[in-house]
């Protein structure tokens, strides 16, 4: 018997769909730190948003329906947790991204907003509190518009 999902989105974080490169979550969770830097087409599946990415316009965005099924469905979210882990692992690990501007500062505004609505608000902050600890240490090098962003979207500045 076949699964129902709601989407390809849900079908991926699910742990039982692929990607548009044919990759299951658990493969994009297994990339090296140089991999989730190089490869720009795995975040939109990873932090799906209802918006088209303007970076990867074919990625697939996310539906009412879809957004309804990931927060109920316990596999989704645990995907979602265990990428929002990842990540930290990786921003942790590298340091390139803590510079003025770098393309791993929308990755983030992504990841706050895909974390607060689809798993909540508590999420985003954790991953917001996580992300500013590492900036501050590095000296504070990260733009104040891209701190703006990452505020608004994880809800920290009464969004």
């Amino acid at each position: 018997m076949t699964e129902l999902m709601a989407g390809p989105l849900h079908a991926f974080l699910a742990g039982v769909g692929q990607d548009g490169c044919g990759r299951l979550a658990a493969d994009v969770l297994g990339f090296s730190n140089d991999e989730l830097e190089a490869v720009h087409d795995y975040i939109q599946w990873l932090f799906p948003l209802p918006t088209r990415s303007a970076a990867q316009p074919h990625s697939p965005v996310l539906t009412s329906a879809e957004i309804e099924a990931i927060r109920t469905d316990v596999r989704a979210v645990a995907t979602l947790k265990a990428a929002t882990e990842r990540m930290l692992q990786f921003y942790r690990e590298t340091r390139w991204w803590l510079t003025s501007h770098d393309h791993n500062h929308l990755r983030i505004t992504r990841i706050l907003h895909s974390l607060r609505l689809l798993v909540g608000t508590e999420e985003a902050k954790a991953f917001h509190s996580a992300i500013l600890t590492l900036h501050e240490a590095a000296g504070a090098p990260v733009n104040t518009r891209s701190l703006h962003y990452w505020a608004e979207a994880a809800g920290v500045d009464g969004s």
